[in-house]
């Protein structure tokens, strides 16, 4: 038994830091959050030499530190199993038709030009206004660090130049977080008893649902926008985290 869960950890540990060098080389040191794989490599490795030892040397204290080691392991991956189903549900799902609204929410610009992930997202949005001529759109993004526009602006240049009317975009140009996108959507015009549906990457479109029915919108509808594949994995388990600091602040 003690060598098949040291073998366990041992895979686990080697697969953590084999995605954290794929992540740096193909995203660069900056991203958020990748240390997480980093520390879990190590992490995991430790575990196992742990475990060895434990087999080893069969002293009560090193037995106890196993035992409490495998009881936080295996609560921790019941906890991230079942946040998994939940984001996955969501990401998977497809988005309602003839929706109200649709909040389009912001994502890092580089100047004047969408991120990659804000491009996924305002293509979706474009797909969706084609199929669902009524629906509104709201925009919605401040100006942060390294952005030379606002992030509403960004999506709105970006939307008209692939031809959707700009009479159905509202731009929502003061928010700095998703909570803020939904808040000040809401106070531009009053839209919680609406179909509203919140448009957002895949895996993030759970957590952001949630946040949206927090704040009283009373029909909220999830539109997942797709996300990087070689990011996908690292950006469930970022989001799992998310959905913890979430539920602690109050949030969701």
């Amino acid at each position: 038994m003690a060598e098949k869960l040291e073998l366990g950890c041992a895979v686990l540990g080697a697969l953590c830091l084999i995605y954290y060098v794929v992540i740096v080389l193909y995203a660069g040191f900056g991203v958020d959050f990748a240390w997480f794989w980093a520390a879990g490599g190590i992490g995991f490795l430790l575990c196992g030499l742990l475990i060895r030892h434990g087999a080893l040397h069969p002293q009560g204290i090193t037995v106890w530190a196993v035992r409490i080691i495998l009881a936080l392991l295996v609560t921790g991956f019941i906890t991230a199993g079942a946040a998994t189903t939940w984001i996955i549900g969501a990401m998977t799902a497809k988005a309602p038709q003839n929706l109200d609204y649709v909040i389009v929410l912001g994502a890092h610009v580089r100047g004047t030009v969408p991120s990659r992930a804000l491009r996924k997202r305002l293509d979706c949005a474009k797909a969706y206004a084609e199929e669902n001529p009524d629906t509104i759109f709201f925009l919605s993004g401040g100006q942060g660090s390294g952005e030379d526009i606002t992030e509403a602006e960004a999506m709105y240049r970006y939307l008209t130049e692939k031809g959707v009317d700009g009479d159905r975009l509202i731009l929502e140009d003061r928010s700095t977080s998703t909570k803020e996108n939904l808040e000040f959507c809401s106070q531009i015009q009053d839209i919680k008893d609406k179909k509203v549906g919140v448009l957002s990457n895949n895996f993030h479109v759970y957590r952001a649902g949630l946040m949206a029915e927090k704040l009283g919108y009373q029909h909220v509808a999830r539109v997942p926008a797709p996300s990087d594949d070689v990011m996908q994995v690292h950006y469930v388990v970022r989001e799992i985290f998310a959905l913890a600091k979430a539920k602690l602040r109050g949030n969701i």
